[in-house]
C-alpha cells in the first residue's frame, strides 16, 4: 500500500492554497493583534469549514493595495504589513 507522501501530487499552475492566520502573521510579520485589527477594516476572509480562518493571498495582497489609497488610518494598516 503506499504511503501518504507517495500520494502527493504539485499543486497546478497558479492554484495557491488558503493560508492560515498564524501563515499570513509571518508572512507580513505582524502580531494576531494586527490580523484582527486588518479583519475589522474589511480584510477579506475565506469560508473555512475547520477551525481558525483562513485567507486567500491574492485577494488579502488585492485589498492592500485598495487600502494604500483610502484614509491615514487605513494606511497604516498597510504600513504595518
Amino acid at each position: 500500500m503506499p504511503t501518504k507522501s507517495d500520494r502527493r501530487v504539485p499543486l497546478p499552475a497558479g492554484l495557491l492554497p488558503l493560508l492560515t492566520q498564524k501563515e499570513l502573521e509571518t508572512l507580513y510579520g505582524v502580531s494576531d493583534w494586527q490580523v484582527l485589527r486588518w479583519l475589522e477594516a474589511g480584510m477579506p476572509e475565506e469560508p473555512f469549514a475547520g477551525r481558525g480562518r483562513r485567507f486567500d493571498l491574492n485577494k488579502v495582497r488585492d485589498w492592500m493595495a485598495q487600502q494604500s489609497g483610502h484614509t491615514t488610518t487605513d494606511r497604516q494598516l498597510v504600513a504595518t504589513a
